[in-house]
C-alpha cells in the first residue's frame, strides 16, 4: 500500500508462490536502538556457482521441453494480459542459456500517436535501476575499490542520520538492503517539492530511525546512499560510473541513468497514468535526483545483455567482468522484506538490489519490479540454475501486466503450465496503489464546519528544519501556500475551523488525494501550522518566523 505522497518507483516483490505487495511502508516512529559491534556483517568466503551447474538436489525437475514451450507460449501470454491489461504498450525480452530468444515490442509508444513499440524502444525502467545499480556496485566491490561491508562515512564524510552509531557504522550493503532504520518512502517527499539529491540525503539526519539491520523498509534515498558512497570511493559521478563499467562493456547503448537522454530518444515510450480505468500519456518524471534507485531509461535488447551477465555470475561472453565473490552478495538474502503472516506462509527477501525467493519447485530466483504511477510499470526475474532470465517493461501505470507476463512465462519454463491466473492475482494486488494517499481523501467535507479566522490571521512566513521555509498568502479571496525550492504553490480550501484542505505535490495528485493542514496559536494569529501527511515521521509541522 502507499503511505506516503509518492509512489516514485515502488517496489513490487515477486514473492513466488504467491503475491506479496512492498510498496511504500511507513517507518514506526521508534526510538533507534544501535546495533552492537559483534553486529555488523561479516563477509564470508563464497564459492563460485559456474553458469549451468546443477540445480539444489531437491528442486522439481523441468519438464522435457518446457523452456522452449515456454518462449513458444510467450506471445499468447503477452496478448491475453495486454487485452485484459489495457497497458498502452509493450517490450518482453528473454535470455535462455546465455542467448537471447526473444525480444519483441507491442502495442504504442503513445496513445494517439502512430509510433509502435518494437524491442529497440526505450523505457523509464523505474525501480528495475536498483538492480542494475547493486550490479554496478559489484564491480567496484570485485575490483577492491570498496567493500559492501564498508561504512558509507568513509566515502561521505559530512553523512549524517539521526543515530550517530548508525551514521558513522551503517554500511553500502546496508542502504542497498533498505536496512538503515531510515523510514519507508524517505526522502521521496523532498524530491516531490524540488529538493536536490545532496540536499535529500543531508535532511534525511532529522528522521528518526527504526532499528539498526533488524528492520526493513523500502526507501528510494536508501539505495541512493549506497550509490553515492560508491561513487565518492571511485570519485567519479555515478552516472559516469555506471555508463563506463556496464553500460559500455555490455553494448548497453541506449540505457542511461540521465533523463535528457531518455527524453532526447526518437524512439522511446511515453509514460501513461491509469486515470479512472483509462490509459492516458499525461505524465512525466525527471527521476535524476534519486537516479540509483529509479532513474534508468533502457530497452529490453540492451537489458538481455545485463542478464547475460548475472546468469554468467558475473561473466560476459566468456570475460569476466564481476568476480562472483562480490556479485552473490548482491543476489542472496541480506533483509526480511516480508516476514510470513502465518506458520503456512513464505517470507520475502531483500538482497542488495535484488529481490531474493525460492521458486515453488525449490529454485532460487531474483528479481525486482519498478513502477511510478506517472506510467511505468516493469518486472524481470532471473532462474539461473534454469538459465532462464525474463524482462518485461511497459508505459502503463503498475496494473500487474509486467509481472503476469514474468509468472506465466516462468511457470511454464519451470513446470510445464501456469499455476494460476497471474494477471488477477497482481492485478488485485496493484489496486492498492490507486487508492487515494492523505487523511482527508476518503472523507466528505463537514457539513456545518466551523467557521474560519480572517485570512490575513493565517498570511506570513513559516519555517521547518525539514521541508524548508512555507509562505501562507491571501489571494483573490483564498489562501495559498508555497513550499519547496521550486516555490511550488498549493491552494488551500477551507475544511472546518482553522483546517484548510489541499491536493499534496507528486503521484499524490493522480489518485484525487486530498491532504489537511491545521493551523495552530492564537485566534488573533496564527503561530504555525501542521500538516498531517508530512507528519507522519514527526516533521510535518511549521513555526511562524
Amino acid at each position: 500500500m502507499i503511505s506516503k505522497p509518492s509512489l516514485i518507483a515502488a517496489a513490487v516483490l515477486l514473492a513466488v508462490g504467491g503475491v506479496t505487495a512492498a510498496g511504500a511502508q511507513p517507518g514506526s516512529g521508534a526510538q533507534p536502538k544501535s546495533a552492537p559491534l559483534a553486529a555488523s556483517p561479516v563477509e564470508s568466503p563464497v564459492v563460485p556457482i559456474a553458469l549451468g551447474a546443477s540445480p539444489p538436489a531437491d528442486a522439481v525437475a523441468m519438464p522435457k521441453g518446457s523452456r522452449e514451450q515456454a518462449v513458444q507460449a510467450l506471445p499468447r501470454i503477452i496478448d491475453s494480459v495486454l487485452k485484459r491489461s489495457h497497458v498502452p504498450g509493450m517490450a518482453v525480452a528473454v535470455v535462455v542459456d546465455g542467448k537471447t530468444v526473444f525480444a519483441q515490442g507491442y502495442g504504442k509508444r503513445r496513445v494517439g500517436e502512430e509510433g509502435v513499440v518494437n524491442a529497440q524502444t526505450v523505457f523509464q525502467i523505474a525501480s528495475i535501476s536498483k538492480s542494475i545499480s547493486a550490479t554496478v556496485a559489484a564491480i567496484e566491490v570485485g575490483k577492491g575499490a570498496v567493500s559492501w561491508n564498508d561504512p558509507v562515512s568513509r566515502y561521505l564524510p559530512n553523512f549524517k542520520l539521526s543515530d550517530p552509531y548508525v551514521s558513522m557504522h551503517g554500511t553500502i550493503g546496508d542502504f542497498f538492503a533498505h536496512r538503515s532504520g531510515l523510514p519507508g518512502t524517505a526522502g521521496d517527499d523532498l524530491e516531490d517539492l524540488g529538493f536536490k539529491r545532496a540536499e535529500v540525503i543531508e535532511r534525511l539526519r532529522l528522521l528518526l530511525l527504526d532499528d539498526f539491520r533488524t528492520s526493513y523498509h523500502y526507501a528510494n534515498f536508501s539505495t541512493t546512499i549506497g550509490a553515492e558512497a560508491v561513487a565518492a570511493a571511485v570519485k567519479q559521478p555515478w552516472e559516469s560510473l555506471a555508463e563506463e563499467q556496464l553500460f559500455k562493456p555490455l553494448g548497453m547503448a541506449t540505457t542511461s541513468y540521465r533523463y535528457r537522454d531518455y527524453v532526447a530518444r526518437q524512439n522511446r515510450a511515453s509514460l501513461h497514468v491509469y486515470h479512472h480505468g483509462v490509459f492516458e500519456p499525461l505524465g512525466q518524471r525527471d527521476a535524476d535526483e534519486q537516479a540509483p534507485a529509479g532513474g534508468v531509461s533502457s530497452s529490453v535488447v540492451d537489458l538481455a545483455e545485463w542478464l547475460k551477465l548475472l546468469l554468467g555470475d558475473g561473466s560476459y561472453q566468456g570475460k569476466p567482468l564481476i568476480a562472483p565473490a562480490a556479485l552473490l552478495p548482491a543476489l542472496s538474502p541480506q533483509s526480511f522484506s516480508a516476514l510470513p503472516h502465518a506458520i503456512d506462509a513464505r517470507p520475502g527477501f531483500y538482497g542488495y538490489g535484488f529481490n531474493v525467493n525460492t521458486e515453488t519447485g525449490g529454485r532460487p530466483a531474483m528479481g525486482h519490479s519498478g513502477a511510478f504511477l506517472l506510467g511505468a510499470g516493469t518486472a524481470f526475474r532471473i532462474v539461473p540454475s534454469a538459465g532462464i532470465g525474463i524482462v518485461v517493461l511497459t508505459n502503463g501505470a503498475p496494473v500487474g501486466a509486467a509481472e503476469a507476463v514474468v509468472a506465466e512465462f516462468l511457470d511454464t519454463a519451470l513446470y510445464g503450465k501456469a499455476s494460476r491466473d497471474w494477471f488477477a492475482a497482481y492485478n488485485g494486488v496493484m489496486q492498492g496503489f490507486f487508492a487515494p494517499q492523505a487523511d482527508l481523501s476518503s472523507q466528505k467535507p463537514p457539513a456545518k464546519p466551523a467557521p474560519a479566522q480572517p485570512l490575513q490571521q493565517y498570511t506570513g512566513h513559516f519555517d521547518n528544519p525539514y521541508y524548508g521555509p512555507a509562505e501562507i498568502r491571501e489571494v483573490n479571496g483564498g489562501l495559498t501556500l508555497t513550499l519547496g525550492p521550486k516555490a511550488m504553490v498549493f491552494p488551500l480550501k477551507h475544511w472546518d475551523g482553522a483546517t484548510f484542505a489541499f491536493t499534496p505535490a507528486g503521484e499524490a495528485e493522480l489518485v484525487d488525494s486530498l491532504a489537511s493542514m491545521t493551523f495552530t496559536g492564537t485566534p488573533d494569529q496564527a503561530r504555525g501550522f501542521v500538516i498531517k501527511l508530512y507528519d507522519e515521521n514527526g516533521v510535518g509541522r511549521w513555526t511562524r518566523k
